[in-house]
């Protein structure tokens, strides 16, 4: 009896649900995706927010989050925040995070006029594969589920009733369900959407979307990137490049391989200039001893032929005094003569 009581009251809040989405006040469902932050309106606020409090509920279990105004959960304490009009502001939402929130007035501790209800559903999109596995070639399942508050909502309800629809797109905005390459399943009792596909290499970097409409309209949507691991790169040495023009001397591609061989040329360089600056000098001074040479040359013949010529001038002279004497006769001369040319021949050497 107990648990036929139990269903009716369950029956009854969703059908009061569903009126209220009828009718046209669906301010009270928000949809997010996981990883984002997001705003939760008290509708019927007091000034100053100090009577203000939060209360959240999932699966039976109600947790107070904020108390007249001061935050008192300390799971989430970091992620929420009250605004100044008093909304309850929660960052980086999780999937954990779905269910309902009641934002209640007090003062002096009694409750002023109605609970103003909020319902958070939460798109969370997640891969079969690990991040290793993904790669061109191997095939890959991607699941984008709705999570809400099972107690108050069923999927069928919601899509039924509420013309909830969760679809795959492209980055054109184009329905993957169009396209025969992809494999998307529906499942209404989770609000669990699968495609699965084989990957090829332009998949690298491609983005598919998950959408989530309701009544037509775009509420949220999450987003899933291809990424292929790349292999780490190798680096392999460079070959060391020797340049021969002076003006552009090449950059040595590493310390070892390049240092020896430009200490040796350049030592080899100044040798090479030392021996030809001494070849030079020596060079030099062979011809400055050779010009010596040949001016000392130069200066000891024209001292033999000057005093040749002092010699030759005196012996003449005698000659010629010698041969005024007519009474020497032919012989005598030709004689004297050969005398003569002796005697010169002697004194020179």
């Amino acid at each position: 009896m107990a648990d036929k009581r139990h269903m009716c009251l369950r029956g009854l809040i969703i059908l009061c649900a569903l009126l209220s989405g009828i009718s046209g006040v669906d301010d009270n469902q928000v949809f997010c995706s996981s990883g984002e932050d997001v705003r939760l309106s008290c509708n019927n606020a007091l000034s100053g927010c100090t009577s203000t409090t939060w209360n959240y509920s999932n699966h039976s279990e109600t947790v107070e989050l904020i108390a007249e105004g001061i935050k008192t959960d300390t799971e989430r304490h970091e992620r929420l925040s009250l605004g100044s009009d008093c909304s309850l502001n929660i960052k980086k939402v999780t999937k954990e995070d779905c269910g309902l929130y009641t934002c209640r007035q007090y003062v002096n501790k009694q409750q002023q006029g109605t609970d103003a209800h909020v319902y958070l559903h939460v798109l969370h999109v997640s891969s079969s594969s690990s991040q290793s596995e993904i790669r061109s070639g191997s095939s890959v399942t991607l699941s984008c589920q709705l999570y809400y508050n099972y107690d108050l909502f069923t999927c069928d309800s919601l899509v039924g009733f509420e013309g909830l629809e969760v679809i795959w797109v492209n980055q054109a905005g184009v329905n993957l369900q169009t396209d025969s390459r992809f494999q998307i399943s529906f499942s209404s009792e989770q609000c669990l959407s699968s495609l699965t596909t084989t990957l090829l290499n332009e998949d690298h970097n491609r983005e598919w979307r998950c959408q989530v409409k309701h009544r037509n309209q775009l509420k949220t949507s999450a987003t899933y990137t291809v990424k292929y691991q790349t292999p780490p790169e190798t680096k392999t040495p460079s070959p060391v490049t020797i340049s021969k023009s002076p003006a552009a001397p090449t950059q040595p591609a590493s310390v070892d391989s390049t240092l020896i061989p430009v200490s040796s040329s350049t030592s080899e360089k100044k040798s090479s200039q030392t021996t030809a600056a001494a070849s030079t000098k020596q060079v030099s001074l062979s011809v400055i001893w050779i010009a010596v040479a040949a001016a000392l040359a130069v200066l000891i013949t024209a001292v033999i032929l000057w005093v040749i010529r002092r010699k030759r001038a005196g012996v003449y002279s005698e000659f010629t005094d010698i041969t005024t004497d007519k009474s020497l006769k032919i012989s005598d001369l030709k004689y004297l003569e050969i005398g003569i040319s002796f005697s010169f021949i002697t004194e020179i050497c």
